[in-house]
């Protein structure tokens, strides 16, 4: 089959699928297996799961505060593709998922229920509880998606790798990124993405299941979860195969707008003014116990506790790195380190913060002061928690059937775009693989969910999870140690080396097989498709940035001309600086530079909730102008000031601000 690396996606496929053959026919000794598998990796690799995590949010911050921090992803040239409140939408569709609306209510009611230490139901117990839950879903899970996400970024668009794992280990492997090293890397990162993704996928159905029994509409049990994961499995390939991507895409962004308003409804008719204070107080908490949690190794009181929550939070994400790694990156083409560092890290940590905040002490409000039956049950049924908690809430069939969609789009979106990412790295970063192999990706996902869930329900998908994430941990330490040496070889270079390919990039970038001689053309094309590792500009992006171009050149040119004009009258010098989208002028007095006044335009992606795997056709881009200031201020114009007459008057306002007029 053409598009795809053979020996990756046959290798990981069979291994998968001999999981697969196991577990099915041997269901009931293939899940002790595995229960020994996952006591074998915690109790003897417990301490490297805990040391990696908290070493690769030590480097990220590290990273942040370098010299390294300003240097791009992508070319010194290349600007962003999406706006910050449009990325910042991206990166929360990236974080939000099934996961915050499964534990979002569950986790801290069983941390309040069953503390670690302590006795339960008291206000320590709730203090604990969302320093665990804050622990578990924050800088930890962003620091690992960051490493991933970071690295992908950095040598496919600067050093114009493909977008593949293995691509980010080429300082350490040099053109053996193309053989069984390489090979070997991308395989893991299959292996362990698949199963995380079976893992949300399974942890989604549970909950699904729970909110249509409480709506009426079909009983819980683990054949009707088997049945629900073949339907929505299906649906998700059937969105593949039929491209119908602007109607999952409007859905997606209903999704996460249904998202907010749950949340903004939760927080206005739940325990505001309690919310408020515990928010404030638990991210007190959190960043004060920060570094003892982030190596606490629990190795006085076992290790039951440690393999059901730590270990486990530490391995799904882990295993969703490639994932949730590869879809940030996307989106971050033409950021600097500085800028995707703190984007990535602090914007979906702090929504996670209140989510958990608004659901989490909602429910432990309801437990210490409002009559209780919150613990009943969650003991009863996690995947129950939210509906119980929005059952003592107003119009609480319409959240919960809300709720119950919300986890089914997720459900369909991660299926989809997750076999898309697996594809891709199947096929050596080629980001149009084959739909037939997505489709199977898609199914296998699925199965393996529903295998899972047989085999051991929530501890099963808990452990493979934990098991599956043990290689891929390596892999990204090596990631850490390849950037470095990348980002020190880069410093040392000139200015104008450093925004050419780095040596042997040319060479790392070609196809594992040369393309066919039938035709050179397309052979060539193939090839400088591969390189690019990205699809030519959609036509709306064209025509805005001739836009764009055209407004630099006609009116912010000439403005700039009329200017040093009538400053040169007073006895004012002029220095002006042009490129094809920006335009500068800096005043002198005397020789110095006494003020600057900068415009730069931009074409942007229109605002979208939505996954980038799922196409924006049909959305004009967006054209906008930014002033920058001497000392760094920045402000926007709005479209109707994007004219030359608007320019000379804002520059004349600005500058008497600077010269105190």
């Amino acid at each position: 089959m053409q598009g795809i690396n053979k020996t990756v996606s046959f290798t990981a496929a069979g291994m998968i699928l001999l999981f697969v053959l196991l577990a099915a026919l041997f269901t009931e000794p293939f899940g002790a297996r595995v229960s020994a598998v996952q006591a074998f990796i915690v109790g003897n690799f417990g301490w490297f799961y805990v040391l990696t995590v908290a070493g690769f949010l030590l480097f990220v911050f590290w990273l942040f505060a370098s010299p390294y921090g300003a240097i791009k992803l992508g070319h010194d040239d290349d600007e962003p593709e999406f706006s910050y409140p449009t990325w910042f939408a991206m990166l929360f569709s990236a974080g939000m998922g099934i996961g915050l609306l499964f534990y979002g209510v569950a986790e801290p009611m069983l941390h309040f229920t069953s503390p670690r230490v302590g006795e339960a139901g008291t206000p320590d117990a709730a203090r604990e509880a969302m320093n665990l839950a804050f622990l578990h879903w924050g800088l930890h899970a962003w620091g690992i998606y960051i490493i991933v996400g970071l690295s992908l970024g950095y040598f496919a668009y600067r050093h114009d790798l493909p977008l593949t794992v293995r691509s980010a280990l080429y300082p350490l492997l040099g053109d053996r990124i193309h053989g069984w090293a390489g090979h070997a890397v991308d395989i893991v990162a299959i292996f362990g993405t698949l199963f995380g993704i079976a893992t949300s996928l399974g942890l989604g159905v549970m909950q699904i299941n729970a909110g249509l029994d409480y709506l009426g509409l079909l009983d819980v049990g683990l054949w009707q979860q088997v049945v629900l994961i073949a339907t929505i499995t299906v649906v998700a390939t059937i969105s593949a195969v039929t491209g119908v991507g602007r109607g999952i895409r409007r859905l997606s962004e209903l999704n996460m707008l249904a998202g907010l308003l749950l949340l903004t409804f939760v927080f206005l008719l739940g325990p505001t003014v309690f919310l408020l204070s515990t928010l404030v107080e638990s991210i007190g908490r959190y960043l004060w116990t920060l570094p003892y949690t982030s190596f606490r190794t629990l190795p006085y009181a076992g290790a039951e506790w440690q393999a059901s929550w730590t270990m486990f939070y530490w391995g799904w994400w882990i295993s969703w790195a490639p994932f949730v790694g590869m879809f940030i990156a996307r989106v971050s083409r033409g950021r600097t380190i500085r800028e995707f560092i703190g984007g990535v890290l602090f914007a979906p940590v702090a929504l996670t913060f209140l989510w958990f905040t608004v659901f989490g002490e909602t429910a432990i409000h309801m437990e210490m002061f409002e009559g209780g039956g919150m613990a009943a049950a969650v003991k009863k049924s996690v995947p129950t928690a939210l509906f119980v908690m929005l059952d003592r809430l107003p119009l609480s069939t319409i959240t919960s059937a809300i709720a119950t969609l919300m986890v089914i789009t997720f459900f369909v979106t991660s299926a989809d775009s997750g076999a898309l990412v697996i594809d891709i790295i199947g096929s050596g970063g080629n980001q149009d693989p084959p739909i037939a192999t997505r489709i199977f990706w898609a199914l296998l996902s699925g199965v393996v969910a529903a295998l899972l869930l047989l085999v051991g329900g929530l501890q099963a998908l808990q452990t493979a999870a934990v098991t599956t994430a043990l290689p891929f941990a390596v892999v990204m330490v090596l990631m850490c140690v390849s950037l470095v040496m990348s980002l020190r070889s880069e410093r040392r270079m000139e200015p104008a080396r450093r925004a050419a390919p780095s040596p042997g990039a040319g060479a790392a970038a070609a196809p594992a097989e040369p393309p066919g001689a039938g035709d050179w053309r397309q052979g060539l094309a193939a090839m400088m498709g591969r390189r690019s590792g990205q699809a030519a500009a959609p036509p709306g992006a064209a025509a805005a940035r001739r836009e764009v171009a055209r407004f630099i050149a006609e009116d912010v040119l000439p403005a700039f001309r009329d200017i040093a004009a009538e400053l040169e009258r007073h006895g004012r010098g002029t220095e002006i600086d042009t490129s094809s989208f920006s335009a500068g002028i800096a005043v002198l007095r005397n020789g110095q530079e006494e003020f600057t006044y900068s415009v730069r335009a931009r074409a942007y992606h229109p605002m979208t909730f939505a996954f980038p795997e799922i196409k924006n056709d049909g959305q004009p881009w967006q054209t906008r102008a930014e002033v920058i200031l001497r000392g760094g201020l920045h402000k926007q114009l709005p479209p109707e000031r994007m004219n030359r007459e608007a320019i000379l008057r804002d520059f004349v306002q600005e500058y008497g601000k600077w010269v105190g007029w």
